[in-house]
């Protein structure tokens, strides 16, 4: 019986955990948020040398106004 009320405190804490964020408003780059797209950071060249460039995140550049498949 203690084993079983071990194996679900265990779960009920690794759910508790792995969802901390969920439920926040916030977006994982700064520069997925879209009052940012034209920041500094978030466009080349700066942007280049750790991969964060808005067109690298999004898989288009919301300067040019429309999405390339």
């Amino acid at each position: 019986m203690k084993k079983m009320l071990a194996l679900l405190s265990i779960i009920a804490l690794s759910m508790s955990l792995t969802s901390c964020g969920m439920l926040e408003n916030r977006y994982r780059y700064e520069c997925h948020d879209p009052a940012n797209w034209y920041n500094k950071e978030c466009n080349p060249p700066i942007c280049q040398a750790d991969g964060l460039c808005t067109k690298d995140i999004l898989g288009f550049d919301p300067t040019e106004g429309s999405v390339n498949e």
